[in-house]
């Protein structure tokens, strides 16, 4: 694999982390596991596809659900540091598994999770806030599992078909400055008022 795939695909598993950080690393350590796409062994990083590892994300993944089912506020700034780490290892492991720098990797990594949780938090938490307007509070809990099915799926795309991280790198940027846009115009109207 050329430098190029490589960093697509630790695009792609660094955004998918921005998102759901646990499901990301499962994903991403059960393919490594596979050797399908990345293999970390033989790496700094090959601890992201050992057993112990992986029993610990599934585990993750169980408790952000309950966590989730319940509403127990977990501060931003705990699931954000959580996605920051993980996309950043797992950038750093897509490119230390072709040879190349990992050092780039942890810091490209966090960045693009941080652009992800940027993104998905906004959307969530607005999704949220409208499902529960309308009464559908059923839906509103459950959105976190269709935003688990969702990053799943693109860690195995970014690992699968590496070039696609570059349309959800797009999507989570147009997702930042539209949802921006609609905030100031959202003030601008409050100013108006005024």
């Amino acid at each position: 694999m050329d430098l190029f795939l490589a960093i697509t695909q630790g695009i792609g598993a660094s955004l998918a982390a921005g998102v759901r950080a646990a499901v990301s690393a499962l994903v991403v350590g059960l393919l490594a596991l596979a050797n399908v796409g990345v293999d970390f062994e033989g790496t700094h990083f090959s601890f992201l596809e050992s057993p112990w590892w992986l029993a610990l994300m599934a585990v993750a993944v169980v408790i952000g659900f309950v966590v989730a089912r319940a509403n127990v506020p977990v501060p931003a700034i705990v699931i954000a540091g959580i996605s920051l780490g993980i996309g950043a290892l797992l950038f750093a492991g897509s490119l230390a598994d072709e040879g190349y720098e990992e050092g780039v990797g942890l810091a490209a990594g966090a960045v693009c999770a941080l652009l992800a949780f940027i993104a998905a938090t906004a959307f969530l938490t607005g999704a949220q806030a409208r499902l529960r307007a309308r009464g559908d509070e059923d839906t509103a809990s459950f959105l976190l599992v269709y935003a688990d099915v969702a990053t799943g799926a693109l860690a195995a795309l970014a690992i699968l078909v590496p070039p696609v991280s570059i349309l959800a790198l797009a999507a989570a940027v147009w997702a930042i400055v539209s949802q921006r846009r609609r905030a100031q115009r959202k003030y601008e109207g409050l100013r108006i008022l005024r």
